[in-house]
């Protein structure tokens, strides 16, 4: 930025237009290791990309998360989980629709 203010991006890309965004709960479950909703980030934003959209939401990580705390559990009993195997481990995440979370964010800003 031209006030030499800097942002980070961390990148997830989803090779299928979805209408949901896959918050990762558990990076590896059977070790209860946190995924990116729920560990600290150093990045300002994750950039939710859906490739064959063309499409990237740019998601503020701090009201994103807070949104993940506030609405978490309900979120898992609504929409479920979704496990995916990888080389050594099993990482999960949350389907939220993509209308659901954005809103979440925005309330997620709101402070009384």
């Amino acid at each position: 930025m031209s006030c030499g203010r800097t942002y980070t991006v961390d990148e997830k890309v989803r090779m299928h237009d979805w209408p949901d965004v896959l918050l990762e709960r558990w990076s590896d479950e059977a070790r209860r290791v946190p995924g990116w909703i729920q560990k600290p980030l150093a990045a300002d934003f994750i950039g939710y990309a859906y490739a064959p959209a063309g499409m990237c939401l740019l998601l503020p990580v701090v009201p994103l998360q807070r949104a993940w705390r506030q609405h978490g559990r309900k979120w898992i009993n609504l929409y479920g989980t979704r496990s995916a195997q990888n080389p050594g481990y099993v990482s999960v995440g949350v389907p939220v629709p993509r209308h659901v979370l954005m809103q979440a964010i925005v309330e997620a800003m709101f402070v009384s």
